[in-house]
């Protein structure tokens, strides 16, 4: 790419213009090729600067289902000069709402459905809808006149986390972050016009960056595949097979779901060559079982927290893992950097623990209407008082093993002292992932009760006293758990991780107050 673009969006008349008729985008209902991805995201646009004000502090709502359709206004939005917001459309109105009151944003565009939702729940937001943006007539005069005066720090995207709180915070990313990540992205894994993306992340998880950008700055195909078809594992991978998937970056609970049905070992895709995953911890037992099952892949742990571009540090994986043993979250990715440092702010030596801070062109500019929030989780380089120098506290406890990459140790807030013993979470749960018939597994502590709980999916029935046995085989006794909960199937937040937050609700919270 010759051109230094400065909006994302122009990435859409770049595609437009080079790939022209291919497919773009495929979902349930169709597909989109790059030129009619183009003429539906600047109808959009001049529709929607002809209804209300836009502007790069004057966000846009997206509340629909995931769909072609929601991309189109992604990219309809940036035209505009206005950073889109993805919602979960199962998101519940109360935090909606909070959402809208931290945004201020110009509109939320939704389809009928979701109109009357937010109608009925008085969100007080101008709600337009999508249908009705797609079919008016094109402004390319006031279209262009936005992308001239924008700049590449004008915010993109902004993604609404929790965090610890459970208040929403909106994580605001430049354009120029996008195109650095899209751009080193596809050029290291060498993703072409031939590549064949399968997306499984909903578009409020930062996952679905790779996934739409990659396809304009490539040329590649991205599918959108059908939710439902991830409880089913034997009909998912009959439709990544029908659509030749070549690429698939997703979250691990997915892939350990898949590892456990025993798919990998039944069904074979033959175009798989690319398996990106990202968001948790990927336990060693499933992951060796993907291994096993595609040895002529390419493997890559991922590590990013949301207040990046998706991903900072990343690592290849070039052979199976025994038990027990961590695997590295990498090096940091073009344009970033990662710092490990003590709670005086001094660099850690190598095999040293601290808490991992990043920088570089792809950290959020701060968290949208929250300057005081901001100003605590991005912080001057204490390792540099020259100029401005920003990092983001990530709150993760790692260290550089001997040769180079770094490795993850768990949350600085999974770290807990029980009767004088330091233990981490982390460890707790990889011991327990190496136990047979265990599908998957959390650990919490309950500061109340002082109690380590310890959460199973699995089929089995799980009998504590002799699970503590098998525990007992590879950590110490003041690691073992006080409390074990088991379940066929783990509740799971929209974006496919563990939701340890309904568990901490329904199995610690609600029997300590």
């Amino acid at each position: 790419m010759i051109k230094l673009y400065t909006s994302s969006a122009e990435l859409v008349d770049f595609a437009a213009e080079k790939y022209g008729d291919r497919t773009a985008f495929s979902d349930t209902y169709g597909s989109i090729s790059f030129k009619e991805l183009q003429k539906s995201a600047r109808t959009l646009a001049s529709s929607l600067m002809r209804a209300v004000t836009t502007g790069k502090t004057l966000p846009v709502m997206v509340y629909m289902p995931k769909s072609i359709n929601s991309i189109v206004t992604f990219m309809g939005s940036m035209y505009a000069g206005s950073p889109y917001v993805p919602m979960d459309y199962a998101v519940p109105m109360a935090r909606f709402k909070a959402t809208a009151q931290n945004l201020c944003p110009a509109a939320v565009i939704t389809d009928r459905d979701g109109k009357a939702k937010l109608t009925d729940a008085g969100v007080d937001v101008p709600i337009l809808i999508y249908d009705e943006l797609v079919s008016g007539n094109i402004d390319d005069d006031k279209i262009n006149a936005v992308l001239n005066t924008a700049t590449d720090l004008d915010p993109a995207y902004i993604m609404y986390t929790s965090g610890s709180t459970g208040t929403p915070k909106g994580v605001t990313i430049s354009h120029r972050a996008v195109l650095d990540y899209t751009k080193w992205l596809t050029d290291t894994f060498d993703i072409n016009s031939e590549s064949i993306i399968g997306m499984q992340s909903a578009f409020h998880f930062d996952n679905s960056v790779f996934d739409m950008f990659a396809a304009l700055y490539t040329g590649c195909k991205t599918v959108i595949i059908p939710e439902v078809l991830f409880m089913y594992p034997e009909k998912l991978f009959d439709f990544l097979s029908e659509e030749n998937i070549s690429i698939i970056f997703w979250v691990p609970t997915v892939m350990i779901s898949v590892a456990n049905s025993g798919i990998l070992s039944e069904k074979h895709l033959k175009t798989l060559k690319l398996i990106l995953f990202a968001g948790e911890v990927m336990p060693i037992k499933q992951l060796n079982q993907w291994i096993d099952a595609y040895p002529d892949c390419t493997f890559v742990n991922m590590y990013g927290p949301t207040e990046a571009t998706d991903i900072v540090l990343y690592y290849i994986v070039d052979r199976s893992y025994s038990a027990g043993e961590t695997l590295p979250i990498g090096i940091p990715c073009a344009n970033m950097k990662a710092l490990i440092l003590d709670e005086d702010g001094k660099e850690c030596k190598k095999g040293e623990q601290g808490e991992l801070y990043i920088g570089g062109s792809g950290i959020a500019s701060g968290y949208w209407n929250s300057p005081e929030i901001t100003k605590k989780a991005f912080v001057q380089n204490p390792l540099n008082k020259m100029y401005c120098d920003r990092l983001y506290r990530t709150g993760d406890l790692v260290y550089e093993a001997s040769d180079g990459n770094i490795m993850f140790v768990g949350r600085a807030d999974s770290q807990i002292k029980l009767r004088g013993n330091r233990i981490e979470l982390g460890d707790i749960e990889a011991a327990t992932a190496a136990i047979d018939g265990i599908d998957n597994c959390c650990a919490m502590f309950s500061q109340e009760t002082e109690e380590i709980y310890l959460f199973l999916e699995t089929q089995a029935e799980i009998v504590q006293r002799k699970f503590n046995m098998e525990l007992k085989k590879t950590l110490p006794s003041y690691m073992i758990p006080q409390k074990i909960v088991s379940m066929a199937k783990f509740p799971h937040t929209p974006s496919g991780k563990i939701d340890r937050q309904a568990l901490k609700k329904q199995y610690i919270t609600e029997r300590t107050n």
